[in-house]
């Protein structure tokens, strides 16, 4: 692990770069101070024979020649061969050299031959025994006599190798106090050096945990310490960045979760990776009504999106799922000139097909119930112009049904008006405290003679003592006659309609309770819509616009109240009408 760090690194190429240095230079030292201890030793020995060979220049050839030349020698530690014409002379007998080494050595010879100064060196002691290596200087001179003599001095390297071995190991010395220094000195540089580098390391972990205010301390202005600046830096920005992007993120996140239209993305594979809460719910029943399980996904969606990826461009299809019209808005996703994925907009189309069908069905509803009364005024009216009516009790008659004729398609008319103002949001109300149960004591009284007429039982039950509400009374009658008129319409002979007010919690609550035909379950959702009508052969006497109880809904919404139904085919059927309370209603 340490050889993998920064400092083991730092430090092993420090310490190979010096060594390497320290190498070449112990090598280049070495060489130079043995040529250097050899030509010093070279130049001494060739002093001392030039200083022997002065005396000896002054002494004449024989024992006093010896004499003078084994004294100078033996104070430098050498030794000497002295020749003359005819003979020689040895300072030492000890360790001396083969006297014929002088004349058959060709360098050596040169000083007997030619009269040369020569400097060499080599083993020429030629035993086995000693195989040390000599130094020989040779100077040729002339005697005081006028005889020409040659002096060779000579002397073992072994004073040479002592001192180069002293130079070797003063170098090799200091080359290991060199070593350790800088083993120090590098381990203490890279740690200086890396310590900062630590602090970055820690502090890019903090922030790869998101811990973005993480700083470094800048202990330097060289590199480390730039470094350290544009971490800092970069920290500083990428927290700005970061925020930025969670905030468009939660912007767009909470964008999506508000749509009402449902969002959903898809990769390349065509599988769904993003959606937003409708697009999930939607994808639950569409894979609830295909009995999809787990990752499935409907057909019909991969076959669009296999569309768009074909076309490149943007598809769009309509699908019923569970009983819901859903158009899907598919478009391909770029990522440089290659798809990606494709992004998909789902919209409820429902209410639009549903508003399509009630205009339609409005305008054929209109024109139903305005043909019919003007069918029978026309009708009516030419029979009288034309006198085929020939009494007056006939003609009185005609005359009644075109005035009631007459007041229906007024009814119509004004029903139309009415509730075209409520749903363009035109309702006025002229709000105040008024007792429910006294309204629908008055409306008992009021249809109390068409009950009896028809044989019904109309009653009415107050159960509470405090039944007011904050609302428009005439707005209220309006709700209570269309909720009698049509109990008392759809119930035969012998039936009962009943009027209940009670209170529940904060509301005050209004029941009107038929026991007739009653209405099919799969109508009980379209019944607040204009234009519905029960089956006339249910309804006794005549049939109403198909408008009341669409009336009776915006009015009650208009008061914050709701209006609900439930009803059991020939059995009847009770409406409900829940209306805020006198200080509810003032609070609201």
């Amino acid at each position: 692990m340490f050889w993998r760090s920064v400092v083991g690194k730092l430090w092993f190429t420090i310490l190979l770069l010096v060594s390497v240095v320290l190498l070449v230079l112990t090598v280049l030292l070495l060489e130079y101070f043995e040529r250097f201890h050899t030509e010093q030793a070279e130049q001494e020995l060739l002093n001392h024979a030039n200083l022997i060979v002065e005396f000896l220049e002054e002494s004449e050839s024989g024992e006093e020649a010896v004499e003078l030349t084994s004294t100078i020698s033996s104070s430098y530690a050498a030794q000497a061969v002295v020749f003359g014409e005819t003979d020689y002379w040895y300072t030492a007998q000890e360790e001396s050299l083969p006297i014929a080494l002088f004349s058959e050595d060709g360098t050596l010879a040169r000083v007997l031959e030619s009269d040369e100064t020569v400097v060499t060196q080599g083993e020429f002691m030629n035993t086995p025994e000693d195989e040390r290596e000599i130094m020989i200087v040779g100077v040729p001179f002339s005697f005081e006599d006028g005889e020409d003599g040659s002096l060779y001095l000579y002397q073992p390297l072994d004073v040479i190798d002592e001192a180069s071995d002293q130079t070797k190991q003063i170098i090799f010395f200091s080359a290991a106090i060199a070593i350790i220094l800088t083993t120090v000195f590098a381990f203490f540089l890279s740690s200086r050096i890396t310590a900062p580098l630590r602090q970055m390391r820690t502090a890019s972990l903090e922030v790869a945990k998101g811990n973005f205010d993480t700083k470094i301390p800048i202990q330097t202005k060289d590199e480390i310490g730039l470094l350290a600046m544009a971490f800092n830096r970069m920290g500083r920005a990428l927290n700005t960045n970061l925020t930025a992007l969670n905030r468009e993120k939660e912007q767009l996140s909470r964008i999506l979760a508000s749509m009402a239209d449902g969002v959903l993305t898809l990769n390349k594979e065509g599988q769904v990776v993003v959606m937003n809460p409708p697009a999930a719910s939607f994808m639950e029943t569409w894979k609830y009504e295909q009995q999809l399980a787990g990752d499935g996904q409907p057909i019909e969606l991969y076959r669009l999106f296999r569309r768009v990826v074909t076309e490149e461009k943007e598809v769009d299809a309509e699908f019923t799922v569970q009983g819901r019209s859903w158009v899907i808005l598919m478009t391909p996703l770029y990522d440089d000139d290659t798809i990606r994925g494709a992004v998909a907009v789902l919209r409820d189309m429902t209410e639009e097909r549903q508003h399509d069908k009630l205009r339609k069905d409005f305008i054929a509803n209109v024109s139903h119930e305005l043909r019919t009364p003007i069918s029978m005024l026309q009708g009516y009216s030419e029979a009288i112009v034309d006198d085929i009516a020939e009494s007056a009790e006939e003609k009185k008659e005609m005359a009644g049904i075109i005035y009631d004729e007459s007041l229906r398609i007024g009814r119509l008319v004004n029903e139309l008006l009415d509730l075209a103002r409520m749903e363009a949001g035109y309702l006025s109300l002229q709000r105040e405290i008024v007792d429910i149960g006294v309204i629908v004591e008055k409306m008992i009284r009021k249809f109390q003679v068409v009950a009896n007429e028809q044989q019904l039982s109309l009653s009415s039950s107050i159960k509470t003592s405090h039944a007011e509400a904050y609302a428009d009374p005439d707005r209220i009658e309006q709700v209570l006659t269309n909720l009698i008129d049509n109990a008392v319409r759809h119930t035969s002979e012998k039936g009962s309609v009943s009027v209940s007010v009670f209170t529940e919690q904060r509301d005050i609550v209004i029941e009107v309770n038929d026991t007739g035909a009653g209405i099919p379950e799969e109508d009980l959702p379209f019944i607040f819509e204009r234009f519905y009508k029960a089956d006339k052969a249910r309804t006794r006497g005549r049939a109403g616009t198909g408008l009341g109880l669409a009336i009776v809904k915006n009015i009650v919404d208009a008061h914050g109240g709701k209006v609900t139904a439930r009803s059991k085919l020939n059995e009847g059927t009770t409406f409900r009408v829940e209306l805020p309370s006198a200080k509810g209603g003032e609070e609201a």
